[in-house]
């Protein structure tokens, strides 16, 4: 599916794109935020905090959790995708175009710029004149189907801790805004900021608000939300698997380096930042394919994505 026009890089400055995607993201939240209170649930097993922190009772303190590979495996949006192919919002040929790119991300372990742009832009020419409720109703049945038991325990202890503490805890996710609010209210959590996605009236215009919440816009996020919600940066919290969250990472007093991929890891023992790893097995493992797989990791999952077509022809 071809790129849209309006993704493609524009005169304005990147900054400015990622400042008003992060305000708009914050906004948004905040928006969402007591209807996510008023459904959180505290089912979630309580994790074991460092000593002394989360601190009980500091409102001046929050955290903040990326979602793809450090609350749940894989990719938000490709599971999402998958929820949308089961419905019949697109052809095959999109499925494995999916496939593609989560089979990249869990290969390489680490997000592809061009494959994270390449997945939004396929997603967001597919709900172009959908109705924004008609796809939150989706959300929460794709949650169900392929999100709910890809959730890493250990990630979601550290939630909980947070929570347990008197402590708001927020998702900060380039998914847009209608699946990390899914996810976030089902976790128990205060609430997410998400990539902002245009809509006009009720429907989907297929434009983003600014541009996607990744990387420096997730900073920009945090510090806009941050400033809303009257916290302290240096006594709140960050977690993320990415380098590419080093920037929302260094806002904070206490960040943490989870499920960390190669860059973020050196910069975390670099920086003596506090790491978690809740995969398992040998280093090749840990993205979640056999150490053999090779490249055939990739084939594999586009043909696995055409077959499941054929079964169901």
């Amino acid at each position: 599916m071809a790129a849209l026009g309006w993704l493609t890089p524009r005169r304005r400055s990147a900054t400015a794109r990622s400042v008003l995607a992060g305000e708009a993201s914050a906004e948004a939240a905040r928006k969402n935020q007591e209807a996510l209170a008023e459904d959180a649930v505290s089912a979630a097993p309580r994790g074991t905090a460092e000593p002394q922190f989360p601190v009980l009772g500091d409102d001046k303190a929050a955290a903040f959790f990326d979602l793809d590979n450090t609350v749940m495996q894989g990719a938000a949006i490709f599971h999402f995708g998958r929820g949308l192919y089961k419905r019949k919002f697109f052809e095959t040929r999109d499925l494995a175009k999916f496939a593609w790119q989560q089979a990249w991300f869990r290969l390489a372990g680490v997000e592809d710029p061009e494959h994270m742009q390449d997945a939004r832009d396929s997603a967001l020419s597919i709900i172009k004149g959908h109705r924004v409720a008609e796809l939150q109703t989706i959300g929460e049945e794709i949650y169900d189907e392929y999100m709910a038991e890809r959730i890493w325990p250990g990630t979601r202890a550290l939630a909980q801790a947070h929570l347990d503490a008197g402590q708001k805890v927020w998702l900060v996710t380039a998914a847009p805004m209608e699946i990390a609010g899914v996810i976030a209210r089902r976790l128990g959590l205060t609430g997410a900021l998400g990539t902002v996605t245009e809509s006009v009236d009720g429907l989907y215009t297929g434009k983003l608000v600014g541009e996607l919440l990744h990387g420096p816009a997730k900073a920009e996020a945090v510090r806009a939300l941050a400033a809303a919600e009257g916290l302290d940066l240096s006594r709140c919290a960050a977690y993320s698997d990415s380098h590419n969250d080093i920037p929302m990472l260094s806002l904070v007093g206490h960040p943490y380096a989870i499920n960390p991929d190669t860059k973020l890891r050196k910069h975390a023992r670099e920086m003596d930042w506090r790491l978690r790893d809740y995969r398992t097995g040998r280093k090749a493992a840990k993205v979640g394919i056999p150490a053999a797989a090779g490249v055939g990791a990739v084939a594999g999952g586009t043909a696995a994505a055409i077959a499941l077509s054929r079964r169901r022809r």
